[in-house]
């Protein structure tokens, strides 16, 4: 009786010491997550966002009917399970636990509104044209959606993790979001952070951490030094190669790097008027060392790029070639087209028009501008004068979409499908056209591999898109991106995304 005793007196010992070591160990993690982005968010609501700091938000605040895993295949979230019984429609059956921050149930009745209002050409949004197969969006219960198609629609499924929005979302959704998501923003300092707390009711189990932070910090470099002085926990792509290769050397910091679903470009604007001709976009191209720029402006990070196919891609084509680097044959080219430089000025000029051009690009990304800059010298080797013209990233954005350019040095990111990384962008009537392209035989190529099913010809239309949209210079591709996120080794269970994705930070803990 007596060993029995001193038995139970050593369990409670180890019990409380269990206990008290349990809540130590708790106590050490912290209760804040600190994030770095590059650029502030244009609008909070998904339907009408276009940027990626946009993107980042609502990753965090809203869920879609799926959710793109790594390999870029479609998993459940709002939408437990589909059918596609046919070839033009598809069921989804909903989660039948999800609340949005409001308190209020999600219902078929809020996807429904969702979809419908991307799809109102009233609300402008950007990504319509990704939508507009959908002909008919029939509620069948109060958790079951069917949507009819016009006609088959390759991509359907890849679209689908669009976030949901409540029923009755008005303008406010832009800066007063509420979603289902793992966080619920809280408050948006414009130009300067962004604040989310938890959301216990998350469907898929509460955030591991209360509070999640994001700081606006333009400067790629300021970025880095903010990691390395404890200020923020997490930083990721655009960075300089310089501040990565250092953080490297520091044993407590994590360099987690992968292929990225994205690639940087020049945009050609069609409507100016220098621009608009074929033969000075092949010289522009041919002035364009893109290993050069990839070696020694990226240090490798990024790989040299010819067409909008990305390698990650399943219609990916490595024979597909460009415009090499040849300042001879630009030289060739525009003397051809009867550019020439008539005052020995070093500026070509033709029927008393000089060969004045502007390269733009946003402020934010030191890279892209030592890019335009480098470029700006071999354009003049050639007899081109190209000023730069450098702006904040809304400034630069909306002369972007007004057609106030040029050629603009920019890129794509979360680009989760080959339909997604070419009809939006080339196709005549695509919500993200820049460029004002407008070339017949690709609408037609884009609008097929949409309706084509079968994986092998899709592949050989978008190959064969791709190849024109590099002959006629639609876009000059210059860089395959690469994906870099740091973090300090106190950071745990983040998982890197090709597309980016933070959805996973309400999985990540961080120690003291």
């Amino acid at each position: 009786m007596k060993k029995f005793s001193i038995i139970l007196v050593l369990l409670l010992i180890l019990s409380i010491l269990f206990v008290s070591t349990g809540e130590i160990f708790a106590g050490e993690y912290r209760d804040e997550i600190r994030v770095a982005l590059d650029v502030d968010a244009g609008t909070m609501d998904p339907r009408l966002s276009q940027d990626t700091a946009a993107r980042r938000v609502i990753e965090l605040v809203y869920d879609g009917l799926v959710r793109l895993n790594t390999n870029l295949e479609p998993t459940p979230a709002l939408a437990e399970s589909w059918e596609n019984p046919d070839d033009v429609t598809w069921i989804f059956h909903l989660r039948e636990d999800v609340v949005f921050h409001d308190g209020s149930a999600l219902t078929a009745e809020d996807v429904k509104f969702t979809f419908s209002s991307i799809l109102n050409p009233d609300m402008n949004a950007p990504y319509r044209s990704l939508y507009e197969p959908i002909k008919n969006i029939e509620i069948v219960d109060q958790y079951t959606i069917k949507f009819e198609l016009e006609e088959p629609y390759a991509p359907m499924l890849a679209y689908m993790d669009l976030g949901i929005v409540p029923k009755d979302a008005g303008e406010e959704m832009a800066s007063a979001p509420i979603g289902t998501g793992p966080y619920q923003m809280d408050n948006w300092s414009r130009n300067d952070s962004i604040q989310f707390s938890a959301n216990n009711d998350y469907w898929n189990g509460s955030p591991q951490t209360e509070n999640v932070i994001y700081y606006i910090i333009p400067d790629n470099t300021t970025r880095a030094s903010a990691l390395e002085a404890g200020d923020i926990d997490l930083i990721h792509s655009p960075l300089s190669p310089l501040d990565i290769n250092r953080l490297r050397g520091y044993d407590q910091f994590v360099v987690n790097e992968t292929t990225g679903l994205g690639f940087t470009y020049l945009n050609f604007n069609w409507e100016s008027d220098l621009i608009s001709e074929l033969e000075v976009r092949k010289a522009i191209a041919h002035s364009v060392d893109k290993e050069a720029i990839a070696e020694g402006i990226y240090d490798g990070m990024d790989s040299p790029g010819v067409s909008p196919l990305i390698p990650p891609f399943w219609a990916y084509d490595e024979d597909l070639t460009g415009y090499p680097f040849d300042l001879d044959e630009a030289r060739k080219i525009l003397d051809e087209a009867g550019w020439s430089d008539v005052d020995g000025d070093g500026t070509r000029i033709r029927d008393g028009e000089r060969l004045e051009i502007t390269l733009s690009t946003h402020s934010e990304d030191p890279n892209r501008i030592q890019a335009v800059e480098y470029l700006q010298q071999f354009l003049s080797l050639i007899g081109i004068d190209a000023s730069i013209e450098i702006n904040e990233w809304p400034t630069f954005q909306s002369d972007l979409i007004e057609g106030n350019h040029d050629v603009a040095l920019l890129g794509w990111l979360n680009l989760v499908e080959p339909d997604r990384a070419m009809y939006n962008q080339f196709h005549s009537e695509g919500g993200s056209n820049y460029g004002n392209i407008n070339l017949p035989e690709l609408d037609e190529l884009l609008e097929k591999g949409r309706t084509t099913l079968e994986q092998e010809e899709r592949t050989r239309i978008y190959q064969e898109a791709a190849q024109i949209v590099v002959d006629k210079l639609a876009y000059d591709v210059i860089l395959y991106q690469g994906y870099y996120a740091i973090y300090p080794d106190t950071l745990e269970n983040f998982e890197i995304h090709p597309a980016q994705d933070l959805k996973t930070l309400y999985k990540v803990t961080i120690r003291e």
